[in-house]
């Protein structure tokens, strides 16, 4: 009866004991076996066997590449604090298992405090903007000293990036500020000389304006020299006189004007002189006026004259 109890007690121990010397290792992973607390191997992926009760799996190391975040607070040269953001990028060597397994407790912490370390040292020898623009000769610096410093334990630091910057809140508002106060400065100069080209564009156009309305003016007033000139010249030839041809025009001109004035329906009142003596008025005062002005002209040049003549004497006396 006991026998009955105790066989299927042995062959259920049997089976544990069994399973327990088979193991599984996964895809980029390596296990350590140890013997008593003796290191004995290394086993790779895929199904493995050992002694049951005697071999232990010590511990499992990944192969993987994985990535550590590390944030750094430290100083600049212009007395800036300013938070970076180093991600190392580490992989295990699958020929140096023993040496990542046995020599190194935490490599977590220890490419934590090479970070530290070196952008401590590197960062106080930059200026602020430095660090922004010169951000992959401290990921260049970095890696240089994890991988001569974790070479060793069989790390390979594949690389190193700094991947966030980050200054103090008030700095960050100033460098706002100042990035603000240069877009604007930009965009008043530009402002600026778009203005000065309308205006130039405006004066220009203006100017040549002007120009073809006082040529507009001059052929005008040349055209209507050269019709008046030609109906003397007809007048002249049906023996009327200069004087009897102009007063002829200018009455008639006088009458056209009033005739245009009456077919502008919308044109303001304007009073003329329309007596038949008007025409002849106008000319009389037109022709003292020019008579007038002949003889302002002409003493003016006799005074000029005697001005002349008097300095002319002056000098050759002074020459005496």
């Amino acid at each position: 009866m006991l026998n009955l109890v105790l066989i299927p007690i042995l062959g259920v121990f049997l089976i544990l004991i069994i399973f327990s010397g088979i193991f599984i290792v996964k895809q980029q992973t390596s296990a350590v076996v140890e013997r008593f607390g003796k290191f004995t191997s290394i086993r790779s992926s895929g199904l493995q066997l050992k002694i049951p009760l005697i071999d232990q799996v010590a511990g499992r190391i990944n192969l993987k590449v994985q990535q550590l975040d590390v944030m750094v607070e430290t100083k600049t040269k212009d007395n800036v604090f300013v938070k970076l953001k180093i991600s190392v990028q580490f992989q295990v060597r699958q020929d140096n298992v023993y040496d990542a397994f046995y020599k190194l407790e935490s490599p977590h912490d220890q490419i934590t405090s090479y970070v530290f370390d070196v952008v401590r040292a590197e960062v106080p020898k930059m200026k602020l903007d430095d660090v922004f623009e010169r951000k992959d000769d401290i990921a260049i610096a970095v890696n240089r000293e994890l991988n001569e410093a974790m070479g060793d334990y069989g790390y390979d630091i594949i690389r190193t990036l700094v991947t966030d910057i980050d200054p103090d809140v008030k700095v960050k508002a100033a460098m706002n500020r100042i990035n603000a106060a240069e877009r604007e400065k930009v965009a008043a100069e530009y402002d600026g000389e778009a203005e000065r080209i309308r205006i130039v564009a405006k004066a220009r156009a203006e100017a040549e304006s002007k120009r073809l309305q006082g040529q507009g003016i001059a052929d005008q007033r040349r055209e209507i020299a050269r019709g008046l000139e030609e109906s003397v010249d007809v007048l002249n030839n049906v023996g009327i006189n200069s004087q009897e041809a102009s007063a002829l025009i200018v009455v008639t001109q006088h009458y056209d004007t009033l005739q245009a004035i009456g077919e502008e329906t919308n044109s303001n009142l304007i009073l003329l002189p329309n007596s038949p003596q008007a025409g002849s008025e106008m000319l009389n005062n037109m022709v003292a006026s020019f008579s007038a002005s002949n003889q302002i002209g002409e003493a003016m040049k006799e005074q000029n004259r005697k001005k002349a003549d008097d300095e002319k004497k002056k000098q050759d006396r002074g020459k005496e």
